[in-house]
């Protein structure tokens, strides 16, 4: 757990700490180092001389309001891939809302890294952050103790997503994540869960969930999680895709486009993450997440192209494309949520459903897809107050034909191989009645942190929903 501390002042900071602070930064020492590294106009590092503190860094202030192209978020990563000092002095008194959201949680998101899975020899002498002096002014305190506290509890969520989705394949199984989740949740009294093996699955008659699983030596399962943060009011729903690795299936990926597969199962993960956020503050809600766990796997039960399959609320659907999988289970998830919960809020499903959406938007926008105006405002305005934005994609009948089936009553993949991302979200629209607002939100370039040519998860988008949570109590209040 990393600590954290309000001051007003530098003299209240323990010594040896990191300083980083704007170059313009009033309270900093007047010293010939501290002017001459205000002088350069770019960001100045120095780790010698800097007394009372182990290291300074000043960063230009323009980098502070920069909520577009996470300029501070770029200059702070390689000062913590090396950590300094356990222990961090940051100036917070002029930082846009944004940025500074984004930077807190990435600094608590340091409580975590790949090396504690275990799988590497690692150095265990590192030094890794373990509290956060924040200098503010007086008059910020106590809206910051709000910001700090649901920030760290987000960054906790994030974490678990991260952890689990982080866990290679062979480990990580649909059953694997269902202990998980139950061990997880075991810690706090308002949550619980429930999981549904492979037996159930069919009895239940969650036909796209099995045709998707049945292929594999791990089973699929489908686990959702109760949050009773109230005792009445209408239920939030969130879906997540589970797939814990994705061959294509009989429609084969090729071998650089099935690496990075077993994060096939972010959106499940955070779906997970964000319960146990919300559990942490005691947010006086109800809701109810649910995670489609299946592999994506080649064997002799494995669905073939032309199958057909029907989901829960009794439509069918063609297959004819294996490794479009992913709305696959999705859509049962979703039109199994909406049985348990006829009058829910609303229905939100996350997924790292297309490569076409970040062909589209690249790696820093989530695809919103939802014909409802109002989720569709929220969740946009929680994105910009959060710094973890998304930017909608159209989806209405005009989409119809790209899911016509001769066979079915729908097909999984449009067959001119145009408008993949909304096709997918036109498909899944199918599968949540009409009177429960629905949104999608496709985060195949969100999902993953990607720096050095390596992959991490990242634990997106656990902060847009929780804001938009944040969002809807302050209005109800």
């Amino acid at each position: 757990m990393i600590t954290y501390q309000l001051i007003h002042s530098l003299s209240e900071a323990q010594p040896n700490a990191h300083l980083i602070a704007p170059s313009t930064s009033q309270p900093l020492p007047d010293s010939t180092l501290i002017n001459e590294m205000r002088a350069t106009g770019n960001i100045a590092d120095a780790c010698f001389g800097c007394a009372p503190f182990k290291r300074i860094t000043l960063i230009p202030p323009a980098l502070w309001q920069d909520n577009l192209t996470d300029g501070l978020l770029k200059a702070l990563r390689p000062l913590f891939a090396t950590p300094a000092s356990a222990r961090v002095i940051i100036d917070i008194r002029d930082i846009h809302e944004a940025v500074l959201l984004q930077v807190l949680r990435f600094l608590f998101n340091q409580v975590y890294r790949l090396n504690d899975l275990q799988l590497k020899t690692a150095d265990n002498a590192t030094v890794r952050l373990s509290h956060i002096d924040a200098l503010c002014l007086p008059g910020q305190q106590e809206a910051l103790e709000i910001i700090f506290r649901q920030q760290q509890a987000i960054a906790n969520g994030m974490v678990a997503a991260r952890r689990l989705a982080d866990i290679p394949s062979d480990c990580c199984t649909p059953q694997f994540v269902a202990d998980q989740a139950q061990a997880l949740c075991a810690a706090f009294p308002t949550l619980r869960c429930e999981v549904l093996n492979e037996q159930q699955i069919v009895e239940q008659g969650l036909g796209l969930l099995h045709a998707v699983g049945k292929g594999a030596a791990c089973p699929p399962r489908l686990v959702a999680i109760h949050y009773d943060g109230a005792a009445d009011g209408p239920v939030r729903c969130y879906v997540g895709k589970g797939i814990t690795f994705d061959t294509g299936g009989l429609w084969l990926k090729e071998g650089a486009g099935m690496y990075t597969m077993k994060y096939d199962m972010c959106g499940a993960a955070n779906v997970l993450g964000l319960l146990l956020s919300a559990a942490e503050l005691n947010l006086p809600v109800r809701m109810m997440g649910v995670l489609a766990l299946a592999e994506n796997a080649i064997g002799p039960n494995a669905m073939q192209p032309g199958n057909v399959a029907r989901a829960c609320n009794g439509m069918t659907v063609e297959i004819n494309n294996t490794d479009a999988e992913g709305r696959l289970v999705l859509a049962d998830a979703i039109a199994w949520t909406s049985q348990r919960h006829p009058q829910a809020r609303y229905i939100i499903d996350m997924a790292t459903l297309t490569g076409a959406v970040v062909k589209a938007l690249g790696y820093e926008l989530s695809g919103l897809m939802t014909q409802d105006e109002s989720l569709r405002d929220n969740l946009t305005r929680a994105g910009k107050k959060c710094g973890d934005e998304v930017w909608s994609l159209p989806l209405d009948a005009r989409l119809q034909k790209q899911t016509e089936s001769a066979i079915a009553d729908l097909c999984n993949t449009p067959t001119n191989n145009a408008a993949i991302s909304a096709s997918a979200a036109w498909l899944l629209h199918h599968f949540c009645p009409a009177t429960i607002p629905w949104a999608h939100l496709d985060v195949s370039g969100t999902a993953l942190w990607r720096e050095g040519g390596k992959s991490v998860a990242s634990g997106r988008p656990i902060p847009l929903l929780m804001q938009h949570l944040f969002n809807e109590l302050a209005v109800e209040k």
